[in-house]
């Protein structure tokens, strides 16, 4: 096998923010600040999709059972997920990385790698060139991230998770082996549990083990495709290119039928095949939708458009195909149909939330899913660093409180973490509510420190759930509202 031509500089950075969405409360709550934070599903079989720094000194991680998590850090302060604020951000990460390089390629809403080939070192080398990109990220973002940079992705993204948390680290080609031999072999691109055993088997523990079995052992244990991937990452050899992403406005379908349908039924049973050619079109550009659509054109060629809007950008298939459906309920059928066409848009580089924070339903139930598959190994196309800390989760899990419009709290919308106001005591947040009905407010901003925490009755009190604040302190925007009409005409994507 040859090699390929790699960098000669350690020009790829990989910048990842350090337990983002725990840092993220802890940036806006001063009250958490150096305290155990855990961010997920705050039911009975809820899960974790975050945990500070602090809980995982207790042993928590993500993805694991709340319910557990509690156990182990049972003085952790929980919290649901505030996508608003985490997406805001984000953005304020990334302009950090496209300050200084228009090729930025995002992997998830808190990582992303960047192509710094342009940027010629100052005296501080290529260390300092990371020093600054971190620092710079900091002072936009308001949180802690970690920059790893080499000569490829592989080594990049393998640098960033070795300077967590907020560090940087920089691994130059002639230093490559000495960072990259002693590594266990699960830590790398491709290896999960089953590889992981398979490789045991052969006395391959080390990136060093890996290196000296040769290609057709490789192979025979782990396949062609796995054994060939896994002989050329244990030399570092990864010329993939830092992807730069384009803005793409939406992605859809549409089918004209050979006959009308009539009646509902006719109509929702075309509607799966529709939603698929959607999705086909929307994953071969590797991203994410937040409103899903649906267009009617009537046998009289008029035509009408319905759009659900979902709390976050998804890929989830299984969602969007809910979505489409909810989106067909809003459109009166009482004429014969002759199109049917759904369009994703709201377009996002990356999918936000993996996992069902709700917790997986009874597999033993009929009809169940599947629970998400947390450690299988990743297939060839899966970037460097598989099996680090997911830090996303399902939205169909965090609907119920995505939700949730602004105006008068009501006690079954008092979910911990939410941001509400009172005319008296001003911005705060719910900790916790009662069985009595009244809930546990903090009333603190990032701007204020820490504040006290006042019991109050959302029956009797003025207490309104308004929007988070960005890292600028400003409310956020509120988002489209769930069911709306589509404005204006939405394209098929081709």
């Amino acid at each position: 096998m040859t090699a390929p031509r790699l960098r000669t500089e350690p020009s790829i950075a990989h910048l990842d923010a350090d337990a983002f969405f725990a840092s993220v409360e802890q940036a806006q709550r001063p009250s958490l600040r150096g305290r155990p934070v855990l961010v997920g599903g705050t039911g009975p079989r809820g899960v974790v999709a975050a945990a500070s720094y602090e809980a995982r000194a207790m042993g928590v991680r993500s993805a694991m059972s709340m319910a557990s998590a509690r156990r182990a850090c049972p003085q952790a302060t929980v919290v649901v997920p505030r996508f608003d604020a985490y997406t805001a951000y984000s953005a304020r990460i990334m302009a950090a990385l496209r300050e200084r390089s228009d090729a930025v390629e995002p992997l998830s809403i808190d990582e992303a790698f960047a192509d710094l080939g342009a940027v010629r070192p100052g005296p501080g080398g290529w260390p300092g060139v990371a020093r600054d990109l971190r620092e710079r990220a900091v002072e936009l973002a308001g949180v802690p991230v970690s920059v790893g940079m080499g000569r490829s992705k592989l080594v990049a993204k393998l640098a960033s998770a070795a300077a967590k948390p907020a560090g940087v680290v920089v691994v130059a080609p002639e230093d490559e082996d000495a960072f990259l031999l002693p590594m266990p072999v699960r830590s790398l691109w491709g290896v999960g549990p089953v590889s992981a055993e398979r490789l045991e088997k052969i006395g391959v523990r080390t990136v060093e083990d890996l290196r000296g079995q040769p290609l057709d052992t490789l192979t025979m244990v782990l396949g062609d495709a796995a054994g060939s991937n896994l002989f050329r990452v244990a030399r570092g050899w990864d010329d993939r290119p830092v992807a730069e992403t384009r803005e793409r406005k939406s992605a859809g379908a549409e089918h004209t039928f050979e006959r009308d349908l009539h009646g509902r039924a006719e109509v929702a049973a075309q509607l799966p095949a529709v939603v698929d050619q959607a999705y086909a079109r929307l994953e071969r550009h590797g991203g994410a939708a937040r409103t899903v659509t649906a267009k009617v054109r009537f046998a009289g060629f008029s035509t009408v458009t319905r759009a659900v809007s979902l709390p976050s950008p998804t890929a989830d298939r299984a969602a969007l195909h809910e979505a489409a459906a909810r989106a067909l309920d809003l459109v009166e059928l009482t004429e014969p149909v002759r199109l049917l066409g759904v369009a994703f848009s709201g377009l996002s580089e990356h999918a936000q939330l993996m996992l069902d924070l709700a917790g997986p339903a009874d597999p033993a139930a009929p009809g169940s899913p599947a629970a998400p598959d947390l450690g299988g190994d990743p297939g060839a196309g899966a970037d460097p660093g598989a099996g680090a800390d997911p830090g996303t989760d399902d939205p169909d899990a965090l609907r119920p409180v995505a939700r949730r419009r602004r105006g008068r709290l009501r006690v079954d919308d008092a979910a911990p973490g939410l941001d509400v106001r009172h005319p008296v005591h001003g911005r705060g947040w719910v900790v916790r509510t009662r069985d009595d009905g009244r809930v546990a407010v903090r009333f603190e901003t990032a701007a204020t420190g820490p504040g006290r925490q006042i019991w109050l009755d959302p029956a009797t009190e003025e207490v309104e759930l308004v929007g988070a604040l960005g890292p600028d302190g400003a409310e956020l925007p509120e988002g489209p509202a769930e069911e709306q009409p589509a404005p204006g005409r939405v394209s098929g994507g081709g």
